[in-house]
């Protein structure tokens, strides 16, 4: 071993599985997909199985003094099933595997594993196995997803075309924003322990990082309307860091026009109060869980006026590089703020 040391933060969390996988080479002719993209593509038959895991750490991901057990039970599943619906497919089954300290009791447990149930029941998957350790301090869940889909539409993050057009879901911001409300009222308790949250008018932003959706009926229109997106991710560090992993994967630039965010009325009031720029909170905010997809420009009129689906830009020349297009017409280029584990920070 090298004497050498590397402090992990010099990498930081995607630069590490670079770094740590690079040399890594599927031997298995039914590995079809790797490492590298939101689940892994295994041939299976008619179809193609995917799979893809998550861990979410106390401390780290979550933080149990103002989240429920059971919304965390269903938040672990939600963001797992989220990578399969990100490849157009359709989640089966789950694993799920705890490590446990012996602050949380049995009823705890069956708290969490409540929200996890809900989860299966809406998503109409099945938990069919996972592992239970002990952990010295904290808690630990770690979910494996396993989907289908049909071979014809697989969809990875690579094979967008210069001049498509960048689509998301939904609108951005409000899970940050409810992240703040929530850290914002900690903070209120550690000085007064006898006062109550403040928390009345933010129930949408709150329930965008307690308790988020994955899209699946995204993944239902879009075969309804029978568009298969050139290239796809969801959106879990933050629109900026996903819409650059698409240009990436397909050797493009991507231009996003910052009037053309889709916001919530909530999520820019409460980014104001908050001295915050709303465009900042959905660029580099993370934790939406909406889906970041890729369209030819003649299949606009399909999606055109529709409540759920935003054009918000279109991919480039590579040389053009990652650009955010602001109300003014300045141009700023984007990097990668949102969420990483091992920096431990956020967009602050």
């Amino acid at each position: 071993m090298s004497e050498k040391r590397t402090e992990l933060e010099e990498l930081g969390e995607f630069g590490l599985i670079d770094h740590l996988t690079s040399m890594i080479k599927p031997t298995q002719a039914s590995t079809i997909k790797g490492i590298g993209d939101d689940a892994a593509v295994i041939e299976a038959g008619e179809d193609y199985l995917l799979i893809s895991t998550d861990m979410l750490m106390e401390g780290v991901h979550f933080d149990l003094s103002y989240t429920p057990l059971k919304h965390l039970g269903y938040k672990a599943v939600v963001v797992n099933l989220s990578d399969i619906y990100a490849m157009n497919g359709k989640p089966e089954q789950i694993t799920v595997s705890l490590a446990l300290s012996n602050r949380f009791s049995v009823e705890a447990m069956e708290e969490l594993y409540f929200g996890i149930r809900a989860a299966c029941k809406v998503y109409e998957v099945d938990l069919v196995g996972g592992d239970t350790t002990t952990s010295q301090s904290g808690l630990g869940i770690s979910i494996t997803a396993i989907g289908r889909v049909d071979k014809e539409k697989v969809t990875y993050r690579a094979g967008a075309k210069e001049n498509e057009l960048l689509v998301v879901s939904g609108d951005l911001g409000g899970a940050y924003m409810g992240l703040q409300v929530l850290e914002r009222e900690k903070a209120v308790f550690k000085t007064a322990p006898t006062a109550q949250p403040d928390l009345s008018g933010n129930d949408y932003i709150l329930e965008r990082i307690l308790k988020p959706e994955a899209r699946k009926d995204v993944i239902t229109l879009l075969g309804e309307l029978d568009i298969k997106p050139t290239s796809m991710i969801d959106i879990s560090d933050g629109l900026a860091s996903e819409a650059i992993h698409l240009a990436r994967a397909s050797n493009l630039g991507v231009v996003i026009y910052e009037e053309k965010l889709p916001l919530d009325t909530v999520t820019i009031t409460r980014a104001q109060e908050f001295n915050l720029d709303p465009t900042t909170c959905a660029m580099n905010g993370g934790e939406d869980y909406e889906l970041l997809f890729t369209i030819p420009q003649g299949e606009f009129e399909r999606i055109k006026g529709h409540p759920d689906l935003t054009v918000i830009g279109h991919m480039s020349d590579q040389a053009v590089g990652y650009q955010l297009v602001t109300r003014s017409g300045q141009q700023i280029g984007m990097k990668a703020q949102g969420w990483d584990a091992l920096l431990r920070k956020d967009i602050g």
